[in-house]
């Protein structure tokens, strides 16, 4: 048997440029009253993310009924669309 089948924890290629994320999902967003600016403090302050070392990304599971104004490192496509559509706006931290 070849030595590569035989070592499993060598198999595969890890990137080490790789940037970990905190990840919201736009449907915890509706803790915010509307028509709020939610930063990454709110977020901290809401349990929603655990730590500020990281980017924050949101992500698009999930419905948002009102209009927030949200500011985070990163959006999704379809979090930046849905919350357009309630009559938010999104902005790059």
């Amino acid at each position: 048997m070849p030595l590569i089948q035989r070592l499993p924890r060598k198999r595969g290629f890890t990137n080490i440029f790789r940037v970990e994320c905190s990840i919201v999902n736009v449907g915890k967003l509706s803790v915010f009253p509307p028509g709020t600016e939610v930063g990454p403090d709110d977020l901290i302050r809401a349990g929603l993310v655990s730590t500020l070392d990281r980017p924050i990304k949101v992500l698009g599971q999930g419905e948002i009924r009102h209009p927030l104004v949200v500011t985070a490192n990163r959006f999704s496509t379809s979090a930046a669309e849905k919350i357009a559509a309630a009559g938010g706006k999104t902005r790059q931290a």
